[in-house]
């Protein structure tokens, strides 16, 4: 949908349009050709290496990393040195909050949640729609010395890859777009206006038992403050999304990826059309052998699930306070979970790195598509191949 007219107006317009009830107004998903399919980065070898490799994305996290413990700020370490040097334009904001918990009596431990946020240039942050990637990065308190590679630090170190993946063909779409301007202010019904940002929360995990008071720290206090406050923290009055939770146009949550053979269900109605679209970049990659494990199924499995078969059940986890306050969540989560999940057995040596890397490389698909990329990623692709070719 294309609406020409003055800013200011069509501003209007669309404000308007997101008063209607169940009316929402994201980028317009484009999937991408086979050509860009192709040329979408591919993990390097060393980038998932479970090794103290210098350039692995994932071995600085596979530690434990209790709130609170130097484990925990290693790994924040990690993730903010990464996008500093690697991918500057993202933008980094902290969330920090405190709780007491039942393992550490009255003592106050604190929890970091990190957003990094790469916004087109040029347009102010109140008419910027955002595809929110998202996973936690903190591990169980007990068994003493869990890693939790899957519980989360594949998901984690596969959101890294997904940022660096989409980076240079995001600069190319915004340069060759000439940063802003003097624009309609409709640009996000056409997926000009979409930005991305990436969650790394903290204080998921429980410290004793799992239990409705001992679980999901960062879903009952932390992560509950953040959506909040995010509720509650308003845009300049003409923006075209009133506070920063309502331009969240999808909030996708990665947990307990890694292990061989997942099978991840659609959990949710109303974004079972992102898991389909989620769906149809893992079914072309394997068409077109760019995938790696050999499953026995589909990882997504259910892109013909029907609306009868949806219930109201859901597993907890961090998008709670998000999606009770009306943000299209889709989990991406696999049911039935690892057999090792919460043992000492969730470990490097568990993971199945072809299916991490295949994760990386679905992602990095989808949110392409959302950020609509093709012809960019397809031009770099060809670059890089010049490139290797001259070497």
């Amino acid at each position: 949908m294309i609406l020409r007219g003055s800013r200011h107006l069509s501003a209007i317009l669309l404000r308007l349009l997101l008063l209607l009830p169940n009316l929402s107004l994201t980028t317009a998903y484009t999937p991408l050709s086979d050509s860009s399919l192709r040329a979408l980065p591919s993990p390097g070898s060393h980038d998932f290496d479970i090794h103290d490799h210098p350039h692995s994305l994932l071995s600085p996290i596979l530690i434990p990393r209790v709130p609170g413990t130097p484990g925990h700020a290693r790994v924040q370490e990690h993730f903010v040195s990464f996008f500093r040097s690697q991918l500057p334009l993202w933008q980094l904001e902290w969330h920090n909050s405190t709780s007491t918990t039942p393992a550490t009596g009255s003592t106050q431990v604190p929890f970091s949640s990190l957003i990094f946020r790469r916004d087109p240039p040029g347009v102010k942050g109140g008419d910027v729609a955002r595809l929110t990637l998202v996973a936690h990065y903190d591990s169980l308190y007990r068994p003493e010395g869990f890693v939790g590679a899957t519980d989360s630090a594949a998901p984690c170190a596969v959101l890294m890859f997904v940022a660096r993946a989409v980076d240079a063909a995001l600069s190319r779409k915004w340069d060759g777009r000439g940063g802003g301007g003097d624009d309609d202010g409709l640009e996000d019904v056409e997926g000009e206006n979409v930005g991305v940002q990436i969650l790394f929360l903290d204080g998921e995990e429980a410290w004793v038992t799992w239990s409705e008071s001992d679980s999901i720290y960062g879903a009952r206090y932390h992560n509950r403050a953040l959506a909040e406050t995010w509720s509650s923290t308003s845009h300049a009055p003409d923006s075209l999304y009133p506070t920063p939770l309502s331009s969240i146009s999808l909030f996708l949550l990665l947990d307990l990826l890694g292990d061989a053979d997942p099978r991840v269900p659609s959990y949710f109605r109303n974004t079972h059309w992102a898991y389909q679209h989620l769906s149809d970049v893992e079914e072309r990659m394997r068409k077109l052998a760019l995938l790696e494990a050999k499953p026995k199924t589909p990882f997504l499995p259910e892109k013909e699930k029907k609306a009868s078969q949806f219930t109201f059940g859901f597993i907890g986890d961090d998008h709670v306070p998000f999606l009770k306050k009306g943000v299209d969540v889709l989990h991406v989560i696999p049911t039935p979970f690892p057999s090792f999940w919460h043992t000492m057995e969730d470990d490097a040596q568990h993971l199945d790195l072809p299916t991490v890397r295949d994760w990386a490389r679905i992602v990095s698909g989808f949110v392409a598509e959302w950020m609509e990329l093709d012809g960019e990623v397809e031009v770099l692709g060809r670059v890089g191949d010049r490139e290797r070719d001259e070497l």
